[in-house]
């Protein structure tokens, strides 16, 4: 079955760049650096108030709700307004320095460059993802992995976000590919996998957090990278 894929699409962040592990190595660098200690009990008491409006803008932006920018605004506004501090200029400081260093740190997940290295000899590798621009290109640069791909389709390119179909129709043209012999490899379920299944495309679900209930089959289900040297 696996020998019918020509190109396989690859989401980025938490699938091949470990973006949890260098997101949160760098806001407490950054929390640090900017003494955080003097409005949060703790780095986990800030980091914690983060995610969870992190999360619910991400929501916002893919229902087109919010901007680029106002996503970005707020949810490093956040955690310091839940505190009783929004400082405005505080808040723009520590952003920039953080949007300056993340790209810069260089951890996979586990087996990815081996596996791309297998990989890239056998098929069209490509990227597609919901990152920024001006960060998924250099994190990948940072990582040593930008050469394995032919092409990064970003949903910056076109504004709207995976997974919507209209992004994958634009990945399958914008690479030439068809989706027949296409395959989404990524760790989100419902960007990733129920994005790729919306349009046809065959899936491969990379189970990092331990999923266990799933709405219905993937073509393939995985827990570990490595695991694709198997199936392709």
């Amino acid at each position: 079955m696996a020998s019918q894929y020509k190109n396989l699409f690859f989401d980025l962040d938490d699938t091949l760049w470990a973006f949890s592990l260098n997101a949160r190595d760098t806001f407490e660098e950054m929390y640090h650096k900017y003494d955080y200690d003097r409005f949060f009990r703790s780095f986990q008491h800030f980091y914690t108030l983060y995610q969870h409006r992190n999360v619910e803008l991400w929501e916002e932006y893919g229902r087109g709700q919010v901007s680029k920018e106002e996503l970005n605004r707020q949810r490093f506004l956040y955690p310091l307004e839940a505190v009783g501090a929004g400082d405005v200029a505080l808040t723009e400081a520590f952003s920039d320095d953080f949007f300056s260093v993340i790209p810069t740190k260089s951890r996979l997940m586990p087996h990815a460059y081996e596996v791309l290295e297998y990989l890239a000899g056998k098929y069209n590798l490509y990227i597609l993802s919901n990152g920024f621009q001006e960060l998924q290109c250099h994190k990948m640069r940072s990582a040593g992995i930008d050469h394995f791909f032919k092409k990064i389709v970003l949903s910056d390119d076109i504004g709207i976000l995976k997974p919507w179909p209209e992004i994958f129709h634009f990945a399958l043209s914008a690479t030439q590919s068809e989706v027949r012999d296409s395959l989404m490899i990524g760790d989100s379920w419902e960007n990733d996998v129920a994005g790729a299944k919306g349009v046809g495309m065959h899936q491969v679900f990379y189970n990092v957090t331990g999923k266990e209930e799933l709405p219905f089959l993937p073509t393939y289900h995985i827990s570990n990278l490595k695991e694709l040297m198997q199936i392709l």
